[in-house]
């Protein structure tokens, strides 16, 4: 069912490239209908869908689902002669399905409009997660989707939108498709051109970062461009289940400010931003503008750039690389560690200080005026444990494979965080293309980690897993 999902959105670029007539309908065609044909072959020979999926069977089909999509989002990419090379293909493609924005393509303003569309598809298609698109059709198949929710749904609070799974994903892309409309219209209305609007709302919402232009918003000189790209990043690094909660008890602020992570949330965008800006004041042409589209992009790890910020002082590029590995809110399409984790652990680091005064005291980490209970915390600390080794493991393997420190480190960072660009020689005025194939697919790697959430990638290496 992915397999013919994925094979229609190429047909949908198809569609793109004979209404522009620039070439390439035919290649889009022939991959999205080999992989649709695939998937009808592989259901049919596979039978019926059993009546209940187990745990295991959740998470092994989200991992196999996102190295099998990203393969045959590659096929365009090698059809069309854009990649010369395979791994350069699946670099592009596992970038755009895990929302992460890392390129290794140059010449956007010129390129074909259909290799610029299916490259926005890639990433709106990843950026709630295709496998909740299927677990909404997935009844008709006589099978189960919570467990395909628990291991795509980014994030450690899983909040039920609804009582039945499939409801609950269709809730999830109808608000999903909504903002997405919504974004491309205030794009449009702003005088950005209505290909790129459509383009640049996909890669927004989803916080994927791929633009049309090299230079990304910085091709745009209108500041109400700016500030509606920065509006629409935030939204997106909003808990979706806080925005379904708003729009059905009435739209009000006071649910969002009520809202233990939103307000963590929006007090930390508030205080980089003001403390970057003091600190880039000095000594630099950047702006308020650049300061504030910067820490938003980097923060929702949407990877938008409006200028290079790898030119500013140490300091306060050390601190977006930081603001990079926590990304935006849980539930949403940001990549990173999750604010509500930030937010748990020093709760939680504030509880055991508290303890070393009270031993004898009872006392709770609490979220949402509820107790953390003891599970989920220590679910916190290995999540974090286990990030924090896959960053330096990543680094230290792209470093061996001929990569300097500095670039190993926030490559690394970049794409474990799904943020994109990075400094060095991966910043915002470079690409991807000149690190070592060996890199290249050691990053890859750390982009699908990264997306999975490190639980539902590791957990298929421990013995248990495939024991009966």
């Amino acid at each position: 069912m992915l397999s013919v999902l994925f094979g229609a959105g190429m047909a949908v670029t198809a569609v793109v490239a004979l209404y522009y007539q620039t070439g390439h309908a035919m290649e889009f065609s022939a991959c999205g209908g080999i992989i649709i044909l695939f998937g009808v072959r592989v259901a049919r020979v596979s039978g019926p869908a059993p009546s209940q999926l187990g745990h295991r069977d959740g998470f092994l089909i989200v991992i196999l689902a996102w190295f099998l999509l990203s393969l045959f989002g590659a096929a365009p990419l090698i059809a069309t002669g854009v990649c010369h090379s395979i791994v350069d293909a699946v670099f592009e493609s596992v970038s755009g399905l895990t929302t992460t924005g890392a390129t290794i393509l140059t010449g956007l303003d010129h390129m074909p409009p259909s290799i610029l569309f299916w490259r926005s598809m890639l990433q709106w298609l990843g950026g709630i997660g295709i496998i909740v698109l299927v677990v909404a059709v997935m009844p008709f198949l006589g099978a189960g989707g919570m467990q395909l929710m628990r291991a795509e749904v980014p994030g450690p609070v899983k909040d039920k939108l609804t009582t039945r799974v499939s409801e609950t994903a269709k809730v999830l892309w109808t608000l999903y498709l909504g903002i997405t409309v919504l974004c491309a219209l205030s794009y449009g209305w702003a005088g950005m051109g209505w290909f790129d609007a459509v383009n640049h709302a996909m890669t927004t919402v989803s916080t994927g970062g791929f633009s049309t232009h090299d230079a990304s918003f910085g091709y745009y000189g209108k500041p109400a461009l700016h500030i509606l790209a920065v509006i629409f990043m935030f939204v997106s690094g909003v808990n979706f289940a806080l925005h379904f909660a708003v729009m059905r008890k009435g739209v009000s602020l006071k649910i969002y400010l009520a809202d233990d992570e939103f307000r963590f949330y929006l007090m930390g965008l508030c205080f980089f931003m003001l403390l970057i800006g003091l600190l880039v004041a000095h000594g630099t042409e950047s702006g308020w503008d650049e300061v504030v589209f910067s820490v938003v992009s980097i923060a929702t790890t949407t990877g938008f750039t409006v200028g290079d910020y790898s030119t500013w002082a140490a300091g306060p590029v050390l601190i977006l690389l930081l603001i990079m590995l926590v990304g935006a809110c849980a539930g949403s399409t940001s990549g990173g560690m999750k604010v509500i984790r930030l937010l748990l652990s020093f709760r939680h680091a504030r509880l055991e200080l508290r303890r070393l005064i009270h031993p004898h005291g009872v006392m709770h980490v609490k979220i949402h005026n509820h107790s953390l209970s003891s599970g989920l915390a220590e679910s916190l600390w290995g999540f974090t444990i286990l990030y924090l080794v896959s960053f330096f493991v990543i680094a230290i393997l792209v470093a061996l494979s001929g990569v300097d420190v500095l670039t190993a480190l926030s490559a690394s960072a970049a794409c474990l965080s799904n943020t994109g660009p990075g400094i060095g020689d991966v910043g915002p005025a470079s690409t991807y293309a000149s690190l070592p194939e060996m890199s290249k697919i050691i990053l890859m790697l750390g982009m699908i980690v990264g997306r999975l959430e490190i639980y539902t990638f590791f957990i298929i290496f421990i013995p248990e897993f495939w024991r009966k």
